[in-house]
């Protein structure tokens, strides 16, 4: 009404009814801490006192020491390494399996590379048929691989798909077999470069003069340049 104007906006009952409970679950559990802190027993001991100490008025935890000698480290460093080479020479491996069945063919079936003929004069050039000089069929040029001569194919059928929804289901799979091997190379060489930060950070643990020459970034570890000492 514009009697109440001046009074503003009225609120929903709800948000009083929320702010209401929400303010009496307040109130008990400040009972509840309360009288916690009546009942405790000031002699009571517990385990957290000889880790506290008491600074500033502010209850400060004391971190306890690593009981672990620099030997311990060194040797727990070795095996990170050793496990994350194992698991480094199992990618390569699986890396190399995928390379000798994909022979190294693109997911369209052609080579990155590019198959260049040379001539002699202009007129070989403008003369020039690549299903000609192949000596197959203009229908088999774009093949890289699987292409007979035409010799060939007087003598025997042409084997493997010829069916265009067959080589595009095919060619859909070659795609994903070398996205495969491509996640796999990235595989392989982050753990090849978590290796030699593990081996840098182990190095450190030596107490020679080092000079960091290099800061570690995301696809190589720091560089050092440690002092040289004789052995004796």
């Amino acid at each position: 009404p514009a009697a109440r104007s001046k009074l503003g906006l009225l609120e929903k009952k709800k948000d009083y009814r929320l702010r209401a409970d929400d303010y009496r679950k307040k109130q008990n559990a400040l009972r509840a801490l309360q009288k916690k802190a009546l009942d405790k027993n000031p002699d009571e001991f517990y385990f957290k006192m000889i880790r506290a100490e008491l600074q500033d008025g502010v209850h400060i935890i004391k971190q306890p020491k690593d009981e672990v000698t620099p030997e311990q480290v060194k040797l727990m460093r070795t095996q990170d390494i050793k496990y994350v080479e194992m698991k480094r020479v199992a990618e390569a491996k699986k890396i190399e399996r995928l390379k000798s069945e994909l022979h190294l063919l693109d997911a369209a079936g052609k080579k990155p590379n590019k198959h260049v003929f040379f001539f002699d004069t202009k007129k070989e050039v403008q003369e020039f048929d690549i299903a000609t000089h192949l000596g197959t069929v203009p229908e088999l040029v774009g093949r890289v691989y699987n292409r007979p001569t035409i010799a060939t194919l007087q003598k025997e059928t042409l084997k493997g798909a010829t069916d265009p929804a067959h080589l595009k289901k095919l060619a859909q799979q070659r795609k994903n077999q070398y996205d495969l091997l491509k996640q796999r190379i990235e595989r392989e060489k982050a753990m090849f470069v978590i290796a030699q930060k593990i081996q840098t950070r182990k190095d450190l643990l030596d107490k020679t003069h080092k000079v960091k020459v290099k800061k570690e970034t995301t696809t190589g570890p720091a560089i050092y340049k440690f002092k040289f000492q004789r052995k004796r």
